[in-house]
């Protein structure tokens, strides 16, 4: 084939596409031809290098014109630039046609990415034109790999799309099958259903249940406008009566409301940032102070008990902190519990449970099977200060943790407080253990940490207990009574109107205590209840096994104070009604003075 004669094919098979695709618009052909020009003008010079290369020696491959349809599928094959700017030209002329907006200018990179020039020649002559365009393509391929942006929009190509270009229809059809159909919205055949207005109705009853507290609400819809009701709401008559739904309705549309009314004069004069021990505005001050405690006197309700590591927990726990014999139930409730039960997040749901809502748990904390709970009225929260807790173990090997004690120290208002829990030596004759044990602890036990000291001039290093206001602590001391099994069964049985004295002069606690060995400056309740251990499980009858062991006051609560009289005991006594261990709870209620303090 002449040299002529390959330019006249060449140039028809150039200008065939521009022929064919009469269909696209004038913007992409315009925008194409001086392209098209070029290219063939390139093919041009790759054939004439051919047929010299063919006069001197036989070529590995014979360049054939293409065919119609290739040299259409090759007009892909321009320069990456003009691609992309004539793709972009399109998408943005769809996006403006499409209202959903779904062209995106990924897509057509992604197109042109897997588009490169078909048809290409193994030549010297078009390697170098070939290598200036593939490069262009891979360092484009490479960013669209690269991005996380180009992956994602790359998973959301149409199945249309994926397909090879060959199988592709007209750009014109694709235009137009690529818009969303939109659907008609459903309307209604007939009427809606009217919804239920009723709050009682099963869907809602759930959702708008009332507690015991709902009494409370309904009592203070019927009250005369600025009567304020002084009640404790942990009074048991609270629990008589549960509110139906149609109350919980009246009272949310009532327009008094349970709170004191709030001026907002009082609430610019209140500063809690800057409050002093007698100014106005202190959350910790004097006002604030006589206004929920009048008298400046705190609830606090103490129990100790030494469950023998029972799995099992007794099915109610009101006895042990709801006594039925209380008027009120208190502001704050500390249970300390020796050899608890395995799980001990059970054992605080279940004391939660039993206080009910009017209660958060201020604060937990164990050593081993020691474990100490501290539960404050929930409208009192606000002024407790953070909540320290520390632990000293009184075994040899410190990682048996049966014996020991835990502290947790706060202050409220100005007074500062400290709560220990401990358990001793066990044995009969082991007293100077005992002893040992309890300086272990006071010197020891690490606190407090960050708390301030409301009175650093009485305070002593050596001693844990004179660094606070008011302590209290209790446990399982396993101090016994110096007698004969026999004769502490008599004593018993002549005791008549629960005086214990004849009891306690055998009571190796009192006799340190008095000696002054241990528990230096506090005090303990006058005791009127049977010793607390060692009982038959199940039943009222004390160690019937073969060890016979004598009847014994181990279970003690003692308070020490700063300011004498501080402290007033109310009521100190064992709850014989929960039976599920060898030793009974003992529970102590006080009245404790309280001080104003300052806002840090």
């Amino acid at each position: 084939m002449t040299e002529n004669g390959e330019d006249s094919l060449l140039h028809q098979s150039c200008e065939a596409p521009a022929k064919g695709d009469s269909l696209v618009s004038d913007s992409r052909a315009l925008n194409t031809s001086l392209v098209d020009a070029k290219s063939c003008k390139e093919h041009n010079d790759a054939l004439k290098l051919t047929d010299r290369n063919a006069e001197g020696e036989i070529s590995l491959y014979q360049p054939r014109p293409p065919a119609l349809p290739r040299l259409s599928k090759s007009r892909k094959s321009v320069s990456v630039e003009e691609a992309v700017r004539t793709r972009r030209l399109r998408n943005s002329q769809e996006s403006l046609s499409d209202q959903v907006g779904t062209g995106s200018s990924t897509d057509s990179l992604k197109e042109d990415q897997t588009a490169p020039a078909s048809g290409g020649f193994v030549l010297s002559g078009a390697a170098t034109i070939r290598n200036d365009q593939d490069s262009n393509v891979r360092q484009l391929s490479a960013v669209t790999r690269g991005s996380p942006v180009f992956r994602d929009r790359g998973r959301s190509l149409s199945e249309y799309e994926r397909r090879p270009t060959s199988q592709q229809s007209d750009p014109t059809d694709h235009r137009a099958r690529s818009s969303k159909v939109r659907l008609s919205p459903v309307q209604p055949t007939g009427t809606l259903p009217a919804l239920g207005k009723s709050f009682a109705s099963a869907t809602l009853r759930a959702a708008n249940r009332i507690d015991g507290d709902c009494l409370d609400y309904a009592m203070m819809a019927r009250e005369k406008l600025g009567e304020r009701l002084h009640r404790n709401l942990s009074d048991s008559r609270l629990l008589e009566n549960m509110g139906s739904d149609s109350a919980s309705v009246n009272s949310m549309r009532s327009t008094y409301s349970v709170l004191s009314p709030i001026r907002p004069q009082d609430v610019r004069n209140r500063s809690f940032l800057e409050g002093s021990v007698l100014g106005s505005g202190a959350l910790l001050g004097a006002e604030e102070l006589d206004r929920h405690f009048p008298d400046r006197r705190v609830g606090i309700y103490i129990a100790t008990w030494n469950m023998q590591g029972e799995k099992g927990l007794p099915a109610n726990l009101d006895d042990l902190l709801l006594p039925t014999d209380s008027a009120f139930a208190q502001d704050f409730y500390i249970i300390g519990v020796q050899e608890g039960c395995p799980d001990r997040r059970e054992w605080e749901t279940r004391l939660q449970e039993t206080l009910g809502p009017y209660y958060v748990m201020l604060y937990a904390a164990s050593h081993g099977v020691l474990y100490l709970t501290v539960f404050v009225r929930r409208d009192l929260i606000w002024f407790c200060s953070e909540v320290e807790h520390a632990t000293v173990t009184t075994r040899i090997i410190s990682q048996i943790k049966t014996k020991g004690a835990v502290g947790i120290a706060f202050t409220f208002f100005g007074t500062s407080f400290l709560f220990i829990t401990s358990h001793f030596t066990s044995g009969d004759a082991k007293v100077y253990e005992r002893v040992l044990d309890y300086n272990k602890i006071v010197e020891a036990l690490a606190l407090p940490k960050g708390l301030p000291d409301t009175n650093p001039y009485r305070s002593t290093p050596s001693d844990v207990t004179t660094r606070f206001d008011q302590v209290f602590w209790f446990g399982d001391f396993n101090f016994r009574l110096s007698k004969d099994r026999v004769d502490v069964e008599t004593i018993i049985n002549r005791t008549v109107g629960g005086d214990m004295g004849p009891l306690l002069e055998h009571d190796q606690l009192s006799k340190e205590m008095k000696d002054g060995s241990i528990f230096k400056g506090f005090q303990e309740a006058p005791i009127h209840f049977l010793p607390t251990y060692k009982f038959d499980i199940g039943c009222d009858i004390y160690d019937t096994t073969s060890k016979q062991r004598t009847p014994s006051y181990t279970d003690r609560i003692l308070f020490r104070s700063r300011q004498a009289e501080d402290i007033k005991v109310v009521k100190y006594t064992s709850c014989s009604c929960i039976k599920s261990s060898d030793h009974r709870p003992v529970i102590s209620i006080f009245q404790v003075k309280l001080r104003p303090g300052r806002d840090k």
